[in-house]
């Protein structure tokens, strides 16, 4: 689901609740609290799904840092037995594609912990927001009727 959801507050149209029953406003509240319920829980999702979508491309980064650095170390180890059988230039050349390989994993790392950082908790921040907006609201007009 990649809409977005519609946060306004959900008001009845109807008559005046001085005109009407108090089975019809326990009817109205119920629905509007359904309502609400719905387009929260939709919120939360759609939070949700965007942080582990993040979270999940920052791990995959991560693993392919991972990955380099290990073929790294084996052309690290190939760089010196190289370097111990030849004087000079096949354990440069070695050299210089081992410092690539590593070149390559730091990056990657440093881009898959920037995009577990904006990930951030995973929890819904903004769906958590709504709720507990949604209480006081629901808690300040009980109190004053």
């Amino acid at each position: 689901m990649t809409g977005t959801i519609d946060a306004r507050p959900v008001h009845a149209e109807h008559a005046p609740a001085g005109d009407r029953s108090v089975g019809e406003l326990v009817h109205d509240a119920t629905e509007q609290l359904s309502l609400l319920a719905r387009q929260e829980v939709a919120l939360a999702k759609e939070e949700l799904t965007a942080k582990g979508r993040r979270m999940g491309r920052g791990g995959g980064l991560l693993g392919a840092a991972g990955a380099l650095a290990y073929v790294g170390v084996f052309a690290l180890a190939g760089t010196g037995v190289a370097a111990l059988s030849l004087v000079l230039p096949v354990w440069a050349a070695a050299l210089i594609v081992t410092g690539v390989l590593f070149a390559l994993a730091g990056l990657l790392a440093l881009t898959g912990r920037a995009q577990l950082r904006r990930a951030g908790p995973p929890t819904p921040q903004r769906a958590l927001g709504s709720v507990r907006a949604d209480v006081e609201e629901i808690k300040e007009r009980a109190h004053h009727r």
